[in-house]
């Protein structure tokens, strides 16, 4: 990543790396890292209640995985496809 990196996609290229590394990545631990290492802009709660990360964040990840990377819904966590 070069100095004009943002936060985003340093977040995603993180992400992306502990998805290769373990093969898969809980949304919760996601939140977590990133509550503890860039704050609370970062992350959202919906109107249902339910903590996220942010859409930009979400963004980046999708542009630097390309599709090899899918969300299963029912477990909370991302894995390889």
């Amino acid at each position: 990543m070069t100095d004009a990196t943002t936060t985003e996609q340093r977040i995603a290229a993180w992400m992306i790396e502990q998805i290769q590394n373990q093969g898969t990545l809980k949304q919760e631990d996601a939140i977590a890292y990133v509550r503890a290492e860039y704050g609370e802009d970062y992350v959202f709660t919906s109107e249902s209640g339910n903590v996220s990360l942010s859409k930009e964040i979400k963004k980046a990840f999708r542009k630097q995985h390309g599709g090899r990377v899918a969300w299963d819904r029912d477990g909370f966590f991302w894995a390889w496809t």
